[in-house]
């Protein structure tokens, strides 16, 4: 596919990075979307067949650094950091539903003016990037799945208890005060915490460094359940997804999204292409990038991997 040039929208470079941001680990141009309801930050590097990733929680696109170097030597990559995540704005005040994330992720894909797009997506990022796909399924040629969800929770007694947890009086004191997910969620939901070094897991830290600034991911977390009605409306639109090539990469050591949600989106998309990696757990982007890289980039290419499930 010949390259896609840049639409005129309103996002600018800006001068100056957090003095936090190691630009080796990060070395792509910071651009900029005024949303409607805040600044959105996302880097979009290199030119040809675009390729669009979208995290969850408490992420942001510095999880998919690797994956970014890797493809836009051949590809347009695009990621976004959601409002209230990574250097986007993190407004107190602002609306942080995943409904919200999704309303302010087509906006940039309007801006954009992207078309025959493969999308990526991990975590909340699932559900969020997937509800922009359903409104804008014209923009979108291929799936990505990193253990997500579109359903549901509340049948999950595990995320059921976290997610009543985080709505606590206590939660709010984890999540606004203790920064919960990142100092500890994070390495626990890790195949190997070691790989979870003091430097990058910094990166992780230092975009969430005020009780203010957690906003986005405590709403996220109450989210789990509490915007069940609108995952259902999701779910129930899921056939219109499966017109499009979809494939599933999956950690097999995520305690949250593990493989009985990888089994579920094999029952209800049979035709889509899975790779496990059993030593990874729920952030595999982090986790195994070499070997999820490749896998990516021929699907990317020409819509579906043989390759065998990587170890």
């Amino acid at each position: 596919m010949s390259a896609q040039p840049r639409q005129s929208h309103s996002s600018h470079v800006p001068s100056q990075s957090p003095a936090w941001l190691d630009r080796s680990l990060y070395p792509f141009a910071s651009r900029w979307f005024d949303s409607a309801d805040g600044r959105l930050h996302y880097v979009d590097e290199g030119a040809g067949s675009p390729v669009v990733f979208v995290h969850g929680t408490p992420t942001w696109s510095f999880l998919y650094r690797h994956l970014i170097a890797h493809l836009a030597p051949a590809h347009r990559v695009i990621a976004v950091d959601n409002l209230g995540f990574g250097l986007s704005d993190k407004p107190a005040s602002a609306p942080y539903e995943p409904e919200d994330h999704a309303r302010r992720l087509v906006a940039l894909l309007d801006a954009l003016d992207l078309s025959g797009a493969t999308l990526v997506v991990h975590d909340f990022g699932g559900p969020i990037g997937l509800a922009a796909a359903l409104e804008r399924l014209d923009r979108i040629e291929r799936l990505v799945l990193f253990n997500t969800w579109m359903w549901p929770l509340d049948d999950d007694p595990t995320i059921a208890r976290g997610a009543r947890l985080a709505g606590s009086r206590l939660g709010r004191l984890l999540y606004r005060h203790l920064n919960f997910p990142v100092k500890v969620l994070m390495p626990k939901a890790m195949g190997d915490r070691h790989i979870l070094t003091p430097e990058v897991h910094r990166h992780y830290a230092a975009p969430l460094a005020t009780p203010d600034e957690r906003m986005g991911a405590w709403a996220c977390a109450r989210a789990l359940l509490g915007a069940g009605p609108w995952y259902e409306r999701l779910w129930a639109q899921r056939g219109r997804l499966r017109a499009r090539p979809m494939l599933l990469l999956w950690g097999l050591k995520d305690p949250a999204f593990g493989p009985t949600y990888l089994e579920r989106w094999r029952r209800e998309f049979p035709e889509a292409h899975a790779l496990t990696f059993p030593s990874s757990g729920h952030f595999v982007p982090e986790e195994v990038p070499s070997q999820v890289a490749p896998l990516l980039a021929r699907f990317v290419e020409v819509g579906v991997t043989r390759s065998a499930a990587a170890g």
